[in-house]
């Protein structure tokens, strides 16, 4: 699963949380066993979601460790970008397809900061999916 966002080193780049994470991770020059102590994670484990082969960790707790460590302020932009990066990877490929995947960061943006309506969402949900 994708997402595009803006950043001042990749312009509107596709990029998963796997990515997002390592690129910021390197540009910090943290290395990824000083990264695991601090967030208390197993460099084992941590490789392997780098490489996109483990889902992205999903707790709030897992992911402020990770915002924190990269630097991160609390509702930046990569901050809510590394949040909507781990829940986009959490929905199952077999209940959304690839183009509606494509269209959550924009909803993201959109509602941050406000709840929709369950009657918003489904009309969300049947615009793109009937693009109506």
């Amino acid at each position: 699963m994708w997402y595009i966002f803006t950043t001042q080193t990749k312009a509107m780049k596709e990029m998963q949380f796997s990515e997002f994470v390592k690129d910021h991770r390197v540009n910090n020059r943290i290395s990824l066993r000083e990264f695991c102590r601090q967030t208390d994670f197993d460099p084992s484990n941590w490789s392997k979601i780098e490489r996109g082969v483990l889902a992205p960790p999903k707790t709030p707790e897992q992911l402020n460790k990770i915002a924190t460590a990269l630097g991160f302020e609390k509702d930046s932009d990569n901050y809510k970008t590394l949040f909507e990066l781990a829940a986009i990877e959490a929905i199952p490929k077999k209940i959304l397809d690839q183009e509606v995947l494509n269209k959550l960061p924009i909803f993201f943006r959109t509602v941050r900061g406000d709840t929709p309506t369950e009657e918003e969402l489904n009309k969300l949900i049947s615009v793109l999916k009937n693009g109506k």
